[in-house]
This record gives C-alpha cells, sequence and structure tokens, in this order.
C-alpha cells in the first residue's frame, strides 16, 4: 500500500530522512549486538566457574586419595611390626639354623615392605601438599571468578533493561522515519542495508572517498552529491551518498 503524504519530499529531504533513518538503524544494530554479547559473555564466565568447581571437586578427591593411601601404608607398617616382633619372638625357640634363618628372611622381607611403605607415605605427602595448594588456588579462583561474574550479571540485567526501552523507542522512531520514505526507496535502502556488512546503506563522503567502501568519488560527482538535487550511490557499493554536512543540516532542522 503506497504510504500518504501531505506532499511529495524534495530529494534533500528524502536525502535527510534517509540519513537520520541510517543513523536510528545503525543504532539499533548496536544495542542489538550488544544485547546479543553479553548474555554470551556471562554464559562462558559461568561456564568457567563450573570448570573450576569441577577441577576443584577432582582435586579434592586426589587429596581423599593420598588421604587413604597414607592410612592403608601406616597400618601395614604396623601390622609389619608386629609380624616383626612375632618373628623375633619366634626365633628364641627355634630348633635349627634352618628355622632361624627362615625367620630372619621374613623379618628382612617385613623390613623391606616398611620401608617400601615409608617412602610411599613420604610420596603421597607430598603430593598431598601440592594438591592442598591447587585446592587453595582453585578456590580462590572460583570467589575471584564467581565475584566477576555476579558482577557482570548485575551489569547485564541492567544494560538489558536499559537497551530494551532505548531499542524499543528508536525502533518506534525508525518506523515514523519510514512513513515519510516512498515505498521504492525504502525498498533500496533495506536491500542495501541486508547487503552490506556492516549494516550501512547511507554513508557520508568522507575525504573525496565513500564513507563506506573508501572508493575514491570524482569531484563532479561530489559536486552533485552536495547539491542534493538527486539520489546518487557509489559506483563501486551501491550505497546512497550524502555530504557531509548533512549533519549540520539535520541537526539545525530539530
Amino acid at each position: 500500500m503506497a504510504k500518504k503524504e501531505e506532499k511529495e519530499l524534495t530529494i534533500e529531504e528524502k536525502l535527510k530522512a534517509l540519513y537520520e533513518l541510517q543513523q536510528v538503524d545503525s543504532k539499533i544494530d548496536e544495542l542489538r549486538i550488544l544485547a546479543g554479547e553479553l548474555p554470551q559473555e556471562v554464559k562462558d564466565m559461568g561456564d568457567e566457574v563450573e570448570g573450576l568447581k569441577t577441577r576443584l571437586q577432582n582435586i579434592e578427591n586426589a587429596i581423599k586419595e593420598c588421604e587413604m593411601q597414607i592410612s592403608d601404608h601406616r597400618v601395614r607398617m604396623e601390622n609389619a611390626n608386629a609380624s616383626i616382633a612375632r618373628y623375633k619372638e619366634q626365633q628364641d625357640n627355634v630348633r635349627n639354623n634352618r628355622e632361624y634363618d627362615n625367620l630372619n628372611k621374613e623379618i628382612e622381607y617385613q623390613q623391606l615392605d616398611i620401608e617400601l611403605s615409608q617412602k610411599k607415605i613420604r610420596n603421597y605427602t607430598t603430593e598431598m601438599t601440592t594438591k592442598q595448594e591447587e585446592k587453595a588456588k582453585t578456590i580462590a579462583d572460583i570467589e575471584e571468578r564467581t565475584f566477576d561474574l555476579n558482577q557482570k550479571r548485575t551489569e547485564l540485567d541492567s544494560i538489558l533493561q536499559e537497551t530494551k526501552a532505548e531499542t524499543e523507542a528508536l525502533v518506534i522512531r525508525s518506523a515514523e522515519l519510514e512513513k515519510h520514505i516512498d515505498d521504492r526507496l525504502l525498498t533500496a535502502f533495506k536491500r542495501i542495508r541486508k547487503n552490506a556488512h556492516n549494516g550501512l546503506a547511507v554513508v557520508k563522503v568522507e575525504r573525496d572517498s565513500c564513507g563506506g567502501c573508501h572508493a575514491k568519488v570524482p569531484a563532479q560527482r561530489q559536486l552533485d552529491i552536495r547539491q542534493r538535487k538527486k539520489i546518487i550511490v557509489c559506483e563501486f557499493c551501491g550505497r546512497i551518498l550524502v555530504d557531509p554536512e548533512i549533519d549540520e543540516t539535520n541537526k539545525k532542522k530539530k
């Protein structure tokens, strides 16, 4: 359905409306990108905290395993010492050298087992000390990252509320501006925006170049653009070109 206008807009008025529409839509893009990035950032931070908690659980399990091994080897040493005492007592009642030597070998075996257990206890004690240090660092990391996460969540909630209100206001303004642009020009504007990687369909000529693709704009075309008597597009990227002073004229109009 064609838009009902009280009067036909001049080319200059259309250019000003297009440029303002571009500014509004670009701001909407920025807010939506921001709203899209923050939840992912919070999710990544949350995943990091969960990963640290899993690591902490694994460390605590490793510490418990060390404690169990140390306890087991201490029991083993007690049993070996009890066996040595028993074998020494039996040596006092042997009937021949062979029995004495056999008991002596058992004593030596138990002593070796005690030495092995002592070595194992030292190793597990060293490992447990290392794991305790890792645990302390991991707990500190969890506390720090959880603090950061809570701050980021608060920031996200605040920004989402702010951007929601601002975005809604900008969407309304965008719709109002679209009403003042004829269907064919608006369709072209939206098509260019869709195809442009940065969503820019209307750009200013800056330093004698297109503000979108930075291609050189001939002097005669720049003159035509400044006169605002026709819609001129970049020969290379197809974006609608406006003169640098259009900002000032829009401000004066407001």
